[in-house]
């Protein structure tokens, strides 16, 4: 039987606090009778949520259950004598997980109102839990009020200078679909074709300007009104991950929730359950739908951390939608590794990125997807990332093969440079230091140790961050290719990454770089994208940002 409700299904399990860490899967069976999950009601009395972009029904048991179907994918049902929420995702009802309440309460609750809920595009997250500036605490408070034991950070750890960096990166580096219609308006009215009321607000990050090369004509609108936008009409997926997890980190809601609706947008349009890599402004022109697995994880890693924060269903379902097609598309299942990609090019002859590999993202899928083996893939990446320290320098090169050899990538894109702790490579301090931060593992200590003893060296910058030492792109084997000077001062980001390695126990060093990291500027010009991006993300976890939310 189906019950007319009075409040969303999503506020009924955000009044009673339901938890959604443990979820597993029923099977999407067609038969009928009580007892069966697909039990054979019609759509009548699946209602639309205040923003029309979800639909949430309440039922007596198991056995009332429509069946899950593509058209209902999202729906979300609450089975009123188990009191459990499920969700329709990929033909198949997801169990959420049992609430704490009993029929009477669920009952008590159907007739209260709605005034306690935020829509998407207003709700506030009360921001991150920040440090006092110059703490060095070795504990934090999570979302629910526990106490979480944390590695120290520099004693003068400041929470405001990564908060007033956001703010300066913001200003120059996302923009709105509002404000782009005024840089490009002979294109914006097509914007519609892809941005239905469903998926706004929307904002995007902009890409480096493609004044030149190979992305000139797909990047550049001629007409536009703003002289600096001209060749930045592109936006990249990883931009999108990293803006998500800095929106994410500084409390920022409504420029996450406009990230989100991009990725929700875009996806919808090209029927892809991933993120393309690169699309054009707000528009649908069919550049390359292939995904980057990067961006992948890290988008679907803010949805679940966004999920825990806010206790909101909608970011866990799509995060578990990008989660199992991670899984489905860009896990070698044969030994649990990374592909770079989810296209053929990179599955024939695998080539690796360690710097794709977040230890805390896939400790987060595990938790919310248990029907796959997510520890496999975090004890294979760590195998690998030991192989390939071991086997060199101390550092990592930026393309790897499965023994931790460095290798060219098939794109081509870096044939003169593979070899090297590069491009690809300065991620991997941040996410490493960010596993050691919340989980203090071994291994992430090691790999960390090992990068902070390779760069104090006295050979190189001998105990001294703001040594030029920190300006070489370090090989990582001599035998297969040879340093590269750098060319004068330090690039802010390998400063701020070169830092992180001394979380895990150097703390002279720690407190010496951390002081110059929070005198650096962002750049912030139109070839500063990457740049900017990586000092901001990385000061974030130097300064005290990332607190747990569970």
């Amino acid at each position: 039987m189906v019950r007319k409700k009075t409040i969303s299904l999503k506020k009924r399990l955000l009044a009673e606090g339901a938890l959604f860490g443990m979820l597993f899967t029923l099977a999407a069976c067609n038969g009928g009778g009580t007892g069966a999950v697909n039990g054979g009601i019609g759509s009548g009395a699946e209602a639309e949520n205040e923003k029309g972009d979800y639909r949430s029904l309440e039922v007596d048991s198991l056995g009332d259950l429509p069946d899950c179907t593509d058209k209902r994918d999202g729906l979300e049902a609450y089975v009123a004598e188990e009191s459990v929420a499920y969700v329709c995702m990929d033909e198949k009802w997801i169990k959420l997980s049992k609430s704490s309440s009993s029929k009477a309460k669920s009952r008590e609750l159907s007739s209260s109102t709605d005034k306690d809920a935020g829509s998407s595009s207003s709700l506030n997250i009360g921001g991150p839990v920040l440090p006092e500036g110059g703490t060095t605490s070795s504990s934090s408070t999570n979302n629910n009020g526990g106490a979480i034991s944390l590695p120290l950070l520099a004693a003068n750890a400041n929470a405001s200078y990564a908060t007033n960096m956001y703010v300066s990166w913001l200003a120059y580096h996302f923009t709105t679909l509002e404000n782009e219609a005024i840089y490009y308006p002979t294109i914006a009215s097509d914007y519609v074709d892809v941005f239905s009321a469903t998926y706004m607000p929307a904002g995007r990050v902009i890409w480096s300007a493609q004044s030149s090369g190979f992305y000139k004509n797909i990047c550049g609108v001629d007409d536009a009104t703003v002289p600096a936008m001209k060749y930045r009409a592109c936006t990249v997926s990883e931009g999108i991950g990293y803006g998500m997890l800095l929106a994410y980190f500084n409390g920022d809601s409504q420029t996450f929730d406009a990230l989100w609706n991009y990725t929700r947008g875009m996806k919808a349009y090209y029927n892809t359950k991933l993120m393309p890599w690169i699309t054009r402004s707000f528009l649908s022109d069919d550049i390359d739908i292939a995904s980057a697995t990067d961006a992948d994880i890290d988008i679907a890693t803010a949805l679940i951390l966004m999920h825990y924060k806010t206790k909101r269903v909608d970011y866990l379902v799509d995060a578990l939608t990008i989660v199992n097609a991670i899984w489905e598309q860009e896990i070698q299942q044969s030994d649990m590794l990374i592909y770079s990609g989810n296209t053929q090019m990179w599955k024939t002859d695998p080539v690796y990125n360690l710097s794709y590999f977040s230890p805390v993202a896939i400790r987060l899928f595990a938790r919310v997807d248990p029907s796959h083996n997510w520890n496999g893939v975090l004890d294979a990446m760590y195998n690998l990332m030991a192989k390939a320290q071991n086997a060199g320098t101390g550092v990592f090169p930026d393309w790897s093969d499965a023994s931790g050899a460095a290798k060219q990538p098939p794109n081509g894109a870096a044939n003169n440079t593979y070899w090297l702790f590069h491009q690809e490579s300065v991620r991997i301090p941040w996410h490493i230091a960010w596993d050691y931060y919340w989980y203090q593992d071994a291994r992430a200590k090691a790999i960390l140790d090992k990068l902070n003893a390779f760069i104090v060296d006295p050979s190189r910058a001998n105990g001294d961050p703001t040594s030029t030492a920190l300006a070489t792109i370090y090989s990582w084997n001599l035998s297969v290719g040879a340093d590269k000077s750098g060319t004068g001062a330090v690039p802010n980001q390998w400063l701020a990454a070169w830092c992180l390695t001394g979380i895990s126990g150097n703390m002279s060093w720690l407190n010496n770089c951390t002081t110059a990291v929070n005198v650096a500027t962002l750049a912030n010009t139109t070839s500063s994208y990457y740049s900017d991006i990586l000092l901001a993300t990385f000061s974030q976890l130097l300064n005290g940002l990332y607190v747990r939310p569970y």
